[in-house]
């Protein structure tokens, strides 16, 4: 009796990984989505940077205030969804200057983004190697993100502007962004799969906004080389 127990404790947990790594996965990619869309709408209507930058703000007042008091229920879901909808709303001015310029470069950004995301979140997944000794790196780095985020949004053309003029400054920020979300993925992915997140609608905000800010900096990196 007690081998049986034994054994089906460890089955009932891979099975509870299992789930919610494939719920996560799933709302992951429709709230990416749903974000592209919002983007895209905001490119149709040349929202300016000041709507841009207001939806980017509530976006961050929901990630913080609204959605930790909702993730353990259903009314996480629509909150999860409003978030990545204004924040995908929010690229529109950014994503309208970098298509008149050179649209090659979103669709390699994008490309590039999609590499790194299944690339490192692939890894975790398969060598099962713990990556909680980044917590404190990860946690500050987040703060860095987010205000970064905000930076891109609302200094946008001008900014990449200054940092084409000093382009050693804007290869080496957005580096760091992207070194940074790119240990947040390992260490999200990570937390899953041994117990340190539970939670796939906290799961996805994580993984959303660190995939939204490598997007952002890989734009950077391409536009500084390309001289657009």
């Amino acid at each position: 009796m007690e081998l049986n127990t034994a054994v089906a404790r460890p089955t009932e947990a891979i099975l509870q990984t299992n789930k919610l790594i494939r719920n996560t996965y799933t709302l992951l990619s429709m709230t990416l989505i749903f974000s592209g869309v919002m983007a895209f709408v905001s490119i149709l209507m040349q929202v300016s940077s000041g709507v841009a930058l207001a939806s980017s703000l509530i976006a961050i007042g929901l990630l913080w205030f609204v959605l930790p008091k909702t993730q353990k229920s259903a009314a996480g879901i629509p909150v999860i969804f409003g978030i990545t909808g204004m924040l995908g709303f929010g690229l529109g001015p950014m994503l309208s200057y970098y298509m008149n310029v050179n649209p090659s470069i979103v669709m390699l950004a994008m490309g590039g983004t999609g590499a790194i995301f299944l690339g490192l979140s692939g890894y975790a997944l398969t060598t099962r190697k713990d990556f909680s000794f980044l917590g404190g790196f990860i946690f500050v780095g987040m703060l860095v993100a987010i205000g970064a985020m905000l930076l891109n949004l609302f200094l946008g053309a001008m900014l990449l502007n200054l940092f084409l003029g000093i382009p050693a400054l804007a290869l080496a920020v957005s580096a760091v962004v992207i070194m940074i979300m790119s240990g947040f993925i390992l260490y999200q992915t990570s937390a899953m799969i041994n117990g340190g997140e539970t939670n796939y609608i906290a799961a996805t905000a994580g993984l959303f906004i660190s995939i939204l800010n490598i997007f952002t900096s890989l734009l950077h990196i391409l536009g500084a080389f390309g001289r657009d």
